[in-house]
């Protein structure tokens, strides 16, 4: 019986724990202003879709900017692939003018490069 108990105990366990590692991002609370203490970058989510963003740097080699446009949450189905896409104004020919923000739960959203080298987190002030 002891170790019937102690299975269960540990598969619950898991269950919670692998509950925890696909947690969803509710797109009804991102909305709002999120920051970066170091650099001082920001970006505001509007309900309406529209966002601004001031000094912000969504490259590893890009200079810190100003831009506005509209955003849609992108929802894969995981965490750690749902995303707020960033549809920026005015970019001329041949500049990016689609962005991918990583929703990554807690009140905080990144930039980052596909292969992880480098991020910039953003957190949401209250």
């Amino acid at each position: 019986m002891t170790s019937g108990r102690w299975f269960a105990a540990a598969l619950a366990a898991v269950a919670v724990l692998a509950a925890g590692c696909t947690a969803q991002v509710d797109p009804e609370n991102l909305p709002g202003l999120y920051r970066n203490e170091e650099t001082g970058g920001e970006i505001r989510l509007d309900s309406d879709g529209t966002f601004s963003a001031t000094h912000l740097s969504t490259g590893k080699h890009a200079d810190p900017g100003d831009f506005h446009g509209t955003w849609d949450f992108v929802d894969n189905g995981t965490l750690s692939d749902d995303f707020v896409y960033l549809d920026i104004d005015e970019r001329g020919i041949g500049e990016v003018s689609g962005v991918h923000l990583y929703a990554r739960g807690g009140g905080k959203i990144a930039f980052s490069t596909p292969d992880g080298s480098w991020s910039l987190e953003l957190t949401k002030s209250t």
